[in-house]
């Protein structure tokens, strides 16, 4: 649901860069009142995890679309909802910059739209309230199911709402409704058998990161490098295997208009910004800038090799894990502080 500049008027835009800005904020603050520094340390980690596990797009089967995942719920389940908000936010912004991944003028949106609900409406509400402190498979089954699917449609509920309002594009209320919404439910079922399958793996190897409660020690895990070689692993290989089908939004907005690249009513600040991504995005589309030249990745139609993708993996997993991970560190730097205050 990354959504496009063309889709947002700058009112909208510009409302929900400041809701998106505030909510960041506020988040920050409350990450350094919450005296867990294990958690915070991963945040750099798990973003990088979640950059790399979205650039793999899976087929839905019979739809001729695709979906990955969106990772709100597994951010939040393993960080706490503050945490998460910041980590995902964090992945949205390096996509837009330099991967050209999501409007500038619609990054508040999609700051909202992909993290919001999961970690603040769809974890406590439902995730917390399935799982209770239980560690049991079934449990976290359900929980993850259920709240992975209610957030993500709550998403989708929003880009239509954002696009409807914002007036700029013709794609009617009802019908793109009527096709974000089911090809959204299908993406959430297998957003919440990963995330089923990410925490249920947690629980067995490091159950301390699903519990609410601080972890007192300064106990090492391996967890953390197991999520980085993952990331590394899948942002540079797995990725080369993703589906080229488009992804659910492209999918809906071409059902409803006829055609898959929708052209706004453009205004001067749309034209501005764009302008800046293109400048800014050094892997536009997570590949290489193309030269006019001729192909320039794989020599090999049939091989899936791709090293722009490869590329653009790595590096955005890496960027991921500095800006998270320095959002952390500030984070933990106020948590001290506090800590001495309270002395």
């Amino acid at each position: 649901m990354h959504m496009s500049d063309a889709l947002i008027s700058p009112a909208v835009g510009g409302a929900f860069w400041a809701v998106s800005g505030g909510l960041i904020a506020w988040s920050i603050k409350k990450s350094s009142l919450d005296q867990d520094g294990r958690k915070t340390a991963l945040m750099g980690v798990l973003g990088a995890f979640v950059f790399a596990a979205q650039m793999i797009n899976f087929t839905i089967p019979g739809t001729g679309s695709s979906g990955h995942l969106g990772g709100g719920l597994l951010l939040t389940a393993l960080l706490g909802p503050h945490r998460a908000f910041i980590a995902l936010a964090s992945v949205l912004v390096i996509q837009s910059l330099f991967f050209a991944d999501g409007g500038l003028l619609a990054l508040g949106c999609n700051i909202f739209n992909l993290a919001f609900f999961p970690a603040f409406l769809a974890y406590p509400f439902l995730y917390r309230t399935i799982a209770g402190n239980s560690l049991s498979p079934a449990r976290l089954g359900a929980a993850s199911m259920t709240a992975a699917t209610a957030g993500l449609l709550m998403g989708a509920c929003f880009v239509v709402l954002q696009t409807t309002v914002s007036g700029i594009s013709e794609l009617p209320f009802g019908t793109f409704m009527l096709f974000m919404l089911p090809i959204h439910f299908a993406i959430g079922i297998v957003e919440g058998l990963v995330t089923w399958a990410v925490v249920a793996f947690v629980a067995a190897t490091d159950p301390t990161l699903l519990s609410m409660q601080h972890e007192s020690d300064k106990k090492r895990s391996l967890t953390p490098a197991v999520f980085i070689l993952i990331a590394l692993v899948t942002g540079g290989t797995l990725a080369w295997f993703a589906s080229p089908y488009p992804d659910g939004l492209e999918w809906s907005m071409a059902r409803t208009s006829g055609q898959e690249e929708i052209e706004g009513r453009p205004e001067p600040v749309h034209g501005t910004l764009s302008s800046i991504q293109e400048k800014i995005a050094f892997l536009p589309d997570y590949g290489f800038r193309s030269t006019g030249d001729g192909p320039s990745e794989s020599t090999d139609p049939a091989s899936p090799v791709n090293t722009g993708t490869s590329v653009s993996g790595i590096a955005g997993s890496l960027m991921v894990l500095i800006l998270a991970g320095v959002i952390g560190l500030f984070t933990g730097a106020g948590m001290r502080k506090t800590e001495k205050t309270g002395e």
